[in-house]
């Protein structure tokens, strides 16, 4: 192997079962955190899971199960341990201690993928403030692994050097932040402002659903979007013209769950694309297995952003990678959501609760006509009203 060659970094994942979160849930969650682990550059080396009525307050899991993964780190030279929950200052100390190596929490991977895709300075700043508001109760916690190892995953931005142990040039530095924050904040407003009051739609959904792929289709752009969580992290606006009738659409980070709560209000001139539309195209990844808890994330993360109530078009995408057990016609056993078609999912809930809906495949261009006659439909409505006067265009 070439000496320059960079070394992949290994981790191992951890998280626990309990009442509010079963074994299915908890294999979810963490098939997720490993896809975040791929998304970061790292490789993950195994899982370690136990059942606790809580997480343990000093070292998260129990003192038995510590043992065992710190014997498998001594065999396999692991570079880092992962946890699923957000972990306090003391539990990261005391795990450092006990473990030797590296520990992230799913907050800390989140915030560095954001680091390592942030490519505007608006970006940068807004992940350099989540990164200091995050890193600021943990400095008593941290700085033995950051004195002892730099670089990596989960060591990007922030805290690479001793005078950031200073809580007071913390709080200077996370107060200028917010003070640049405000500048671009206003200057989003002007621009924003000065699309004049043309209709303004925009993608949300949980990330990794297609929601720039269709923005490409859409607006006939080149947004960047690739098979990686977090792929779009800069909100980008295209002008869109359905048959006669021009429209404002904008592609915007995708959201997860246990999203940190720093990168809400970090991200918050981000998300005003979001406040400030006319309408919501809610992606959704039909393929994904839990996709409907997907979807309250999205609606939960939208409450929280005070843009709860806007108009949404439900777009359930994917459907070239749907898949489903059909039962056998002497089966008796009872029916479950792993046997409904795609036809049955049209006549649940979700077209009952969630109208306008439509299905579609960004990727195979499926059912794209229906989706860019639907928008129409939807834009022209608001555009009546906006613009009485102007109905002779339709």
């Amino acid at each position: 192997m070439n000496e320059t060659a960079k070394i992949q970094e290994t981790a191992i994942l951890i998280g626990v079962i309990n009442k509010g979160q079963d074994e299915a849930r908890s294999k979810e969650y963490l098939d997720e955190l490993e896809f975040l682990v791929e998304t970061a550059g790292a490789r993950t080396l195994k899982r370690f899971v136990q059942k606790l009525p809580t997480p343990d307050k000093r070292t998260y899991v129990g003192s038995g199960k510590l043992e065992d993964i710190k014997a498998y780190i001594d065999f396999e030279e692991v570079d880092m341990a992962i946890f699923d929950d957000e972990l306090g200052a003391s539990q990261i100390r005391n795990l450092e201690k006990a473990l030797e190596i590296k520990v992230l929490d799913r907050t800390n991977l989140i915030l560095d993928i954001f680091a390592k895709r942030a490519q505007t300075a608006h970006a940068k700043t807004q992940v350099e403030l989540a990164q200091y508001q995050y890193l600021l109760p943990r400095l008593t916690g941290m700085w033995t692994h950051l004195e002892r190892q730099r670089g990596g995953i989960g060591m990007r931005g922030p805290g690479e050097t001793e005078i950031e142990t200073d809580r007071r040039v913390i709080r200077d530095r996370i107060s200028l932040l917010k003070e640049r924050l405000k500048q671009i904040d206003k200057q989003m407003e002007t621009q924003r402002s000065n699309r004049g009051s043309m209709v303004r739609i925009a993608l949300v959904g949980y990330t990794n659903v297609g929601k720039s792929t269709l923005m490409n289709l859409l607006s006939k752009s080149e947004v960047f979007a690739e098979n990686k969580l977090f792929a779009t992290l800069d909100t980008t606006v295209r002008k869109v013209v359905i048959e006669n009738l021009p429209f404002l659409m904008s592609d915007t980070v995708g959201f997860i769950r246990k999203l940190p709560h720093g990168l809400v209000e970090s991200f918050k001139s981000t998300l005003d694309e979001v406040r400030e539309a006319d309408l919501l195209l809610h992606i959704v990844d039909i393929s994904h297995p839990d996709f409907e808890e997907q979807i309250n994330v999205v609606k939960q993360t939208l409450s929280e952003i005070k843009a709860g109530d806007k108009p949404v078009l439900m777009v359930f995408n994917k459907i070239d990678a749907f898949t489903y057990t059909q039962k056998e016609a002497d089966d008796l056993s009872p029916e479950s959501k792993a046997n409904y078609s795609l036809e049955d999912w049209k006549n649940t809930w979700m077209h009952k609760d969630n109208a306008p809906a439509i299905f579609i495949s960004a990727k195979e261009k499926t059912n794209l006509k229906e989706i860019r006659e639907l928008i129409y439909e939807e834009v022209k409505k608001i555009h009546s009203i906006r613009y009485p006067y102007n109905n002779y265009l339709y």
